[in-house]
């Protein structure tokens, strides 16, 4: 109000002090992004449910944010794929192969292939099929890929 009526050298302070807050604005917004990005990547590495030590460390809407998010990615790795769905956090890195070899751990029984082929699992057979068959399988312990 005073440099309204009429003090023009409280103009450049104004002016000033309007810079100073419009960079920190600018600083904040880039910090609570930087923290977005992280927390998009988490469900990328860690899946749909973080460790308690990494959720100890969110605010309650970064929580609200990453449940958001792995609602919609899930959402849309249903809609795309067929009746199944496709995976898209399984392969992140391109794989070097689409078979590779295993070693099964103990009996699982028979095993079937996308092209109608069954493999029967014994405890210590070794098998060369395709990865994204059975990488659940070596989740499940079931399976152990077997590196040359």
């Amino acid at each position: 109000s005073e440099a309204k009526s009429g003090r023009t050298d409280l103009i450049f302070l104004i002016r000033f002090r309007h810079c100073c807050l419009l960079r920190n604005q600018r600083c904040i917004v880039a910090y609570l992004y930087d923290r977005l990005l992280r927390i998009r990547a988490l469900r990328w590495e860690y899946g749909s449910i973080l460790p308690n030590t990494i959720q100890f460390h969110m605010s309650a809407e970064e929580v609200e944010w990453f449940n958001r998010y792995k609602k919609s990615l899930a959402t849309y790795m249903r809609s795309v794929g067929g009746e199944e769905g496709l995976d898209l956090t399984q392969d992140i890195k391109p794989p070097k192969s689409l078979y590779i070899e295993v070693r099964c751990l103990r009996d699982y029984g028979e095993f079937e292939i996308e092209d109608g082929t069954t493999v029967l699992l014994k405890k210590n057979s070794q098998h060369f099929l395709p990865r994204w068959k059975c990488e659940q399988l070596i989740r499940q312990g079931v399976l152990e890929h077997i590196l040359s």
